[in-house]
């Protein structure tokens, strides 16, 4: 009987770990568009925050670079993660967030395609189902009244897209180097977070998009650290909770940032909610919900890591 006690226990423990990083996920929009405020960027933002995150696990885990630098396939995995955070956290900043929620979480229905093309796992019939379901939501999104075509309106749009396509590429990368060490696969993330968004800041700027970082001022230098202690905090309870529960509960409890982002975003003005919206995107979170269910979306070693 205590036995079973404390497993639920560590199992609801597991659970709300879980929470906590969709919940950092969810609402991370607002502390990006405040630093943006300040004058940063969101491609600056995402660099330092990620350098940060990644200074602070080298300073926690050294042999995780040592374990990154034998694994030289973990390159992929360092541009594809990091071109999944270019993607969303730019997204977040200038988009309705709803919108670029829905769009990205398509992350399911890409991994059928990308596991299909780089892993041989043909699809059944049930993930193809899934995968009509889920572009039948993106229409019903991107369908504007007007428009004869269901296509992306803007760069919000466009970057929700690819950091989904990026975000299930990553995840279908993690289970092809599952036996690389778990620290040199989170190493990657990080770096590729710090090293794709600073690459894409210089294009960016270069190209007379990104304006420069202002001059460092502790207003937002003190948020941006909080936001990298708390994108720091989000990944261990991925890690935390991923590694005791099995994958279709973790897949499930992770489409809660859809809601936190959701409810957050039109509480605070930065959505807004329609019809359309609503009706497309209970499609693509059901096409989502039913491809955890099915182990589609299984982790790999419970390396796998949010935008």
């Amino acid at each position: 009987m205590a036995e079973a006690g404390s497993a639920a226990r560590g199992r609801w423990l597991a659970g709300l770990a879980l929470l906590s990083n969709a919940f950092v996920w969810g609402v991370s929009w607002w502390p990006l568009r405040q630093l943006e405020a300040h004058g940063l960027h969101p491609l600056w933002s995402t660099a330092l925050v990620y350098t940060v995150s990644m200074a602070l696990m080298l300073a926690v885990r050294p042999r995780a670079l040592p374990a990154f630098l034998r694994h030289p396939a973990v390159w992929i995995l360092l541009v594809a993660s990091g071109l999944t955070n270019v993607g969303f956290n730019w997204a977040v900043t200038v988009g309705d967030v709803v919108r670029v929620v829905l769009l990205f979480y398509l992350m399911p229905a890409w991994t059928v395609l990308l596991a299909w093309a780089l892993l041989g796992q043909r699809p059944t019939a049930g993930a193809l189902l899934r995968l009509a379901l889920a572009m039948a939501g993106v229409f019903i999104v991107l369908k504007a009244p007007g428009a004869p075509w269901p296509v992306p309106e803007g760069a919000a749009d466009w970057l929700s897209l690819a950091g989904g396509f990026s975000f299930a590429l990553t995840n279908v990368l993690l289970r092809r180097l599952h036996a690389v060490p778990a620290e040199a696969r989170v190493l990657a993330m990080f770096g590729g977070g710090a090293a794709m968004a600073a690459l894409a800041a210089l294009f960016g700027h270069a190209s007379g998009i990104v304006p420069l970082p202002p001059a460092l001022d502790a207003a937002w230098a003190g948020l941006a650290l909080v936001l990298s202690l708390a994108f720091l905090g989000g990944n261990l309870g991925l890690q935390y909770g991923a590694s005791r529960l099995d994958a279709h509960t973790s897949a499930l409890v992770m489409l809660s940032e859809v809601v936190f982002a959701s409810l957050s975003s039109v509480a605070l003005g930065a959505a807004a909610l329609n019809g359309r919206t609503l009706l497309g995107g209970a499609l693509i979170v059901v096409a989502a919900a039913a491809s955890a269910l099915s182990g589609s979306t299984e982790k790999a070693d419970g390396a796998e890591s949010a935008p």
